[in-house]
């Protein structure tokens, strides 16, 4: 198989791991639909014995994300939270995890309601500043699970630094990269040890298939995810690859576009009468603006605002107004969708809890796609109107 290991990130995001069938000569991988491998002797499955396992398509997908992170191995799961779900199953009954307290939804619920009755406890707290993972540091700490930029109030938090805490306590840390992508941002070569993506967002890019990827290293990481993976059974059918695979091909010139918009879209609602806040790590008055600015390409097409004095009806009838823009769950796709964390993605946490990360009920988080961003104004334009 051709290395491309050190070829530049939109040559990887096309060639890395894709070969011409060898059959054919196809250059699309092919999809390998199929649930079992013939054998001509029992033990000689050429690494391919049940689909749950290995699949050559998966295969193909995974080689290409690993190359993406500048990672050694990946692993490809039926989504983002199957993926992080694996990581929790590397921790016991007793062990402690630090992470931050603007999460998302999914991994919360996760976290509070499926894990800690396992006997596992989560400390929510500011990851602003690194330092603050310190004081929560005990005998039976184990991982650090760190969102950057957070979703939705877009976060900073400095990867190098929480690197330097984990490895001096012999931590795992793992980042969610899912809102920066690859293309932004490279946890590993800032000292993570896993990187975790929703593929279902940006990497996919189509707003068309659900899996999520981890991304490490370590040899022994790798050994013991991909036994989670294949003993529980959270791997992604070959026609989801497909698409994944298929969409990373673009993912450079998509992720171009969605910052090039986003730029403008914030620019423009931070002097707008209607809002109050905007939240996008691109202004230099953002919290931790120069961490950002020092671990990411560009800032990205992820955006939240605070409508000013508006009350949850108010919220709810702008939200409901646009017509390029989409009320919808999700984000990172092509077209540009608007949700409203509080009922939507981050329902499952507590009004209390939300409001205290400024989760309030008057936020709005887009996630801007790559239209045409005159017509994307204008949407905008009318329903603050």
């Amino acid at each position: 198989m051709s290395d491309f290991s050190n070829h530049k990130f939109g040559t990887k995001a096309i060639h890395a791991g894709a070969e011409p069938d060898p059959t054919t000569g196809a250059i699309m991988t092919p999809i390998f639909q199929t649930s079992t491998y013939v054998q001509e002797s029992p033990g000689t499955n050429k690494g391919y014995g049940y689909a749950r396992g290995k699949n050559p398509t998966r295969t193909a997908l995974q080689t290409n994300i690993a190359a993406l992170e500048n990672g050694k191995h990946a692993l490809c799961f039926s989504s983002g939270m199957g993926a992080t779900d694996a990581v929790m199953k590397l921790l016991r009954p007793g062990d402690e995890v630090i992470t931050g307290d603007d999460l998302y939804g999914g991994s919360y619920r996760m976290f509070t309601q499926i894990f800690a009755h396992y006997g596992i406890k989560f400390h929510f707290i500011n990851l602003t500043n690194a330092d603050n993972i310190k004081q929560y540091i005990n005998a039976n700490t184990k991982l650090i699970w760190v969102e950057t930029p957070t979703n939705p109030t877009m976060q900073i938090v400095d990867i190098e630094a929480c690197s330097t805490i984990s490895k001096a306590n012999n931590l795992t840390l793992v980042i969610d990269n899912t809102f920066a992508s690859p293309y932004l941002q490279n946890p590993l070569a800032l000292g993570a040890d896993i990187v975790m993506h929703s593929a279902t967002k940006y990497l996919g890019g189509h707003s068309d298939v659900v899996m999520g990827a981890l991304i490490t290293n370590d040899d022994a990481l790798f050994d013991k995810l991909y036994f989670i993976l294949n003993s529980c059974g959270a791997n992604p059918g070959p026609m989801d690859c497909f698409l994944v695979m298929r969409g990373i091909k673009t993912l450079h010139l998509r992720m171009e576009r969605h910052c090039y918009n986003g730029r403008i879209i914030a620019e423009y609602l931070k002097t707008h009468p209607k809002i109050e806040k905007v939240y996008w790590p691109g202004f230099t008055d953002h919290p931790n603006h120069l961490i950002a600015k020092k671990q990411m390409k560009d800032f990205g097409g992820m955006i939240s605002i605070v409508l000013k004095g508006a009350s949850l009806e108010d919220t709810f009838k702008i939200a409901s107004s646009f017509h390029v823009f989409s009320l919808a769950e999700s984000l990172g796709g092509v077209e540009s969708l608007i949700n409203h964390p509080a009922t939507m993605t981050h329902a499952s946490i507590p009004k209390a809890e939300r409001d205290k990360a400024g989760v309030v009920e008057n936020l709005l988080r887009l996630s801007v796609g790559v239209e045409d961003v005159e017509d994307l104004l204008e949407d905008l334009k009318q329903a603050l109107s």
